[in-house]
């Protein structure tokens, strides 16, 4: 910001000053107070009003929200629920009762199931407002008091101290070892140490260290900052807006059941409409008994138990995925897990441990591989392949020792798990002692510390003082390499002390960070201070370094076979993380993510056009320094691009690539409450290796899904073959409306729920994703629908007709032709379970369930006198109940031959798959 562009009277601002790009983190203290008229007294109480009124409180405005009267409303929005409340309302005013409530009966239960299952998204917005502090300690008028945050505007003068959340984004002009967790904003796993130094304009939002971002935490130390950016100018407000501006998509399968139940809907219609013409102008039917005979068609072709099996049969998916740590938030997210195609994940805690832990040791002529993982102090020391002890290379031994005396950290053991209370890159040293043999407790007994200079950002070490067991002195330090390259003149060899060979020890510091590995020196002096405690000047020089350690967020052993499996399953894996570059490539290559491929940061990212992001995004596996606006453009590329994305995330600054996705994935454990809320669903245990499950589970989901619509389908086709023959060629309705209706809500989806049951096929993630756009019904499938309806059909008015032609009564011929449709779904059913395979019993003891349930609602419809006055139905002999079974027969045995000759063929085996 130039001084020309700066207001003519600072004190003047437009609101428009803080919507504007200017760049804060690039001015310095001067120039901040110039631009917003404060300094170190604050602003006045009357010049802070004038402020507040100009710009508004400092909070996020609240989303607008749909009555729960409106959500219900709009679950009648319907095309198939509209076809049946027309044929309800006819009925009505023609005064066939019955027919009218159960036609309404239907269409109320499947308004109230979808207004159950309809979720809340603007509950992330919610926790984003959570966020925000309630306080702040400001300076006004030279005095320090506490206000409420929502006061605070441009030009307050805020203190910060530990365990403070930032009220508002500042401008730091005053700064005392302050460190701050930014995670949930910029995704860095660790603290970030701030200053008020100022930086270059293009640095990403992670590097502004001169910055503090509001709903952060303040972790260690304290500053002072002054507000530049309050309510919805704030970055976190800037992703509140991002959220509030995303549209939930639907989700793939939604998209096909919107489309065939349109496409049925008008099938219905015009096979009604003509139908009714043609009985009336060609048959001459009365237009009365002609509507009724429509409806009944209506009926029996719409299939009204889809949407409540849909339900079920996702709630179920939900509880097996809940029982393996994937808590699905919204019903149709586990359907849309096993379309997905490709998974951005987090790095840190997702496919890492978030757990730092030393993997190398470089000392003079030696690199040390260490194993293990975690902070479990677990694991052996290796050199070229070969374990070795510690103890024979005293280099080695004593660069252990002083990671785990010039230490600060604390390694605690409860219910045997491992954790760190501290710095997580002192425990990782404190680990490496322990698998070694020489434990914190061993240390400070053996190696007691006497004095300390605590790490400051600006010295970059961190020195302690301490007395071995001879009573001799020792002066430890560990630091950023070239701080600590600075204060040694020698190093420990083969042979104990030797001149120092800078050159090699940088050239190895520079091999290791190119790992990926975060990297640390150790170095010592035999000496005491000059004093009685520990100076800067006893640090200065005359240290013996020992060696380097770096240190990784290991990847999890689960996580590494969790994307190999997606990978064999079809599913692309990309990382995106607010980590450096070099990290997240090394990470990636030990996950097989980005192999051989460059790593592309958020910088690289804004600098593109859409067109640009779209190849990349394809072609590139790796992104860091991401910010919340290039995760939410990386995830609209792919979908873009024809992908369904699933993301992964836990801070705010995923909350708008989570709401985005196909399937936003949240983290149970260290996850955001924004993050959790903008999600589909939660992982218990942070684990990337659930998101594979889940996958698994998702696909089974839509197996069962498509083998109910491939049960019901016919079932409805059969019926509707029924009432149309019946009408074309003059015969007495096989079916009334109600009798249809009591098929497709009690019998149909009675036993279509069994299917909701049926366990993964073997071979499932061996398969690559269902394209997007694949229509709920192939080729081959309207192959199977038609036969199996042709043969339902042929069985109950084969059946009703040679009834009456014996002499039979209307009521026991239709009887018979109910019972008909029944027993050939019950059969079906087990035909259904398996597309292709041989029909077997064993597996799903629903499916035994189901048909046994059903039989009882099949005799009680047929003898109960309340159900015959009712439906119209009428008591059955044993020889009239042995025909109803034979009709069933002849469905089981021909779509079992078909079965037979489909595996038996190949040209067959092509057409399905085509």
């Amino acid at each position: 910001m130039t001084k020309d562009s700066r207001p003519a009277h600072p004190g003047d601002l437009s609101p428009s000053l803080l919507q504007s790009s200017t760049d804060w983190h690039t001015l310095s203290r001067t120039q901040v107070e110039e631009v917003l008229d404060t300094g170190k007294h604050g602003l006045s109480e009357a010049e802070a009003a004038r402020r507040l009124d100009v710009y508004g409180p400092n909070r996020l405005a609240p989303p607008k929200r749909r009555g729960p009267l409106l959500r219900l409303l709009m679950q009648f929005h319907n095309i198939l629920l509209y076809v049946m409340m027309g044929a309800a309302l006819i009925t009505a005013l023609l005064g066939h009762w019955v027919d009218t409530g159960v036609l309404m009966a239907a269409v109320i239960i499947n308004a109230i199931i979808g207004f159950i299952q309809e979720g809340k998204a603007e509950s992330a917005l919610d926790a984003i407002r959570g966020m925000l502090s309630p306080h702040a300690m400001v300076v006004r008028d030279g005095v320090r008091r506490e206000i409420d945050a929502g006061e605070l505007v441009p030009g307050d003068l805020v203190v910060l101290a530990s365990g403070d959340r930032v009220p508002a984004d500042l401008r730091l002009v005053a700064v005392k070892e302050l460190r701050i967790e930014e995670a949930a904003l910029t995704g860095e796993s660790l603290p970030v140490e701030k200053s008020s130094a100022t930086v270059a304009a293009d640095a990403p939002l992670g590097d502004r260290h001169g910055m503090a971002y509001s709903g952060t935490l303040v972790v260690y130390g304290q500053a002072s900052g002054v507000v530049v950016r309050t309510g919805a100018a704030t970055e976190l407000g800037k992703i509140n807006q991002m959220l509030a501006d995303i549209r939930s998509l639907t989700t793939p399968l939604l998209r096909q059941v919107d489309r065939f139940g349109h496409a049925l809907a008008l099938t219905i219609l015009a096979l009604s409409a003509a139908t009714f013409v043609l009985g009336t102008l060609w048959r001459g039917h009365a237009p009365a008994d002609m509507f009724m005979m429509v409806v009944a068609l209506a009926a029996s072709a719409i299939p009204e138990g889809l949407p409540a099996i849909m339900t079920v049969t996702l709630a179920l998916g939900v509880q097996r995925m809940a029982r393996r740590n994937a808590i699905i938030r919204r019903l149709p997210a586990v359907e849309t897990l096993g379309s997905v195609t490709v998974i951005c994940s987090d790095k840190t805690g997702t496919l890492t441990r978030n757990e730092m832990t030393v993997q190398k040791v470089v000392c003079a002529g030696h690199v040390f591989d260490v194993g293990g993982v975690g902070y479990a102090p677990v694991g052996d020391l290796s050199l070229d392949g070969r374990i070795i002890d510690p103890e024979h290379y005293p280099a080695l031994a004593m660069a252990i020792r002083a990671g785990v005396l010039c230490n600060d950290a604390r390694l605690c053991e409860e219910d045997d798990l491992w954790r760190v209370e501290g710095d997580p890159t002192e425990g990782a040293l404190l680990v490496l002692g322990g698998k070694t043999g020489f434990s914190q407790h061993l240390g400070d007994e053996a190696w007691p510390r006497l004095d300390s200079i605590p790490f400051e950002s600006q010295h970059r070490f961190m020195a302690t003082w301490h007395r071995d067991s001879d009573d001799m002195p020792w002066i430890f330090t560990k630091g950023a390499p070239e701080r600590i390259f600075d204060m040694c003149s020698a190093q420990w060899g083969a042979d104990g002390e030797e001149p120092l060979d800078i050159d090699t020890w940088r050239r190895m510091a520079t091999n290791v960070a190119a790992q990926g590995l975060r990297l640390l020196a150790l170095a010592c002096k035999r000496a005491a201070p000059q004093g009685e405690s520990l100076d800067f000047a006893d640090v200065d020089a005359g240290f013996v370094l020992l060696a380097l350690v770096g240190i990784i967020d290991p990847p999890r052993e689960e996580a590494i076979r969790a994307v190999g499996e997606c990978h064999h399953a079809g599913i692309r894996v990309k990382m995106i993380t607010g980590d450096h570059a070099e990290t997240a490539r090394a990470i990636g290559a030990q996950l097989a993510i980005g192999v051989g491929k460059p790593a592309v940061t958020g910088a690289e990212v804004a600098l593109m056009d859409d067109a640009t992001l779209r190849e990349v995004a394809m072609d590139v596996d790796v992104f860091a320094r991401a910010s919340p606006e290039h995760k939410l453009r990386l995830v609209q590329a792919l979908q873009e691009h024809g992908q369904v994305v699933a993301m992964t995330g836990d801070g705010v600054n995923d909350a708008p690539a989570l709401k985005r996705a196909d399937v936003g994935v949240a983290m149970g454990m260290k996850g955001t409450e924004a993050a959790k809320e903008a999600s589909d669903m939660v992982l218990a245990d942070d684990n990337f290796a659930t998101i594979a499950t889940a996958v698994r589970e998702g696909r089974a989901v839509y197996d069962n899904l498509k083998k109910f619509i491939l049960f019901m389908l016919p079932t409805n086709g059969g019926e509707a073959l029924v009432v149309i023959a019946a009408i074309l060629f003059e015969l007495i309705l096989p079916l009334t409306a109600a009798q249809v209706l009591w098929i497709n809500m009690v019998t149909s989806s009675t036993l279509g729920l069994a299917l909701a049951f049926e366990p993964a096929e073997r071979g499932i993630m061996n398969r690559p994703p269902r394209p997007p756009g694949e229509a709920l019904l192939s080729g081959f499938f309207v192959w199977r629908v038609l036969m199996v309806s042709v043969l339902m059909m042929t069985g109950a008015l084969g059946l009703f007709l040679y009834e009456l032609d014996q002499g039979t009564s209307i009521e026991t011929a239709r009887t018979m032709a109910v019972n008909a449709v029944v027993a050939a779904e019950m059969f079906y059913l087990v035909n259904s379970r398996f597309i292709f395979a041989p029909a077997r019993l064993s597996g799903n003891r629903y499916v035994l369930l189901a048909i046994a349930a059903c039989i009882p609602l099949q005799l009680a419809f047929t003898h109960l006198p309340v159900m015959q006055g009712i439906f119209g139905s009428d008591d059955l002999t044993l020889l009239e109940w042995a025909k109803v079974l034979a009709a069933g027969l002849l469905v089981f045995c021909v779509a079992e031959i078909e079965k037979f000759i489909i595996r038996r063929t190949p040209l067959a085996k092509r057409l399905h798959h085509a």
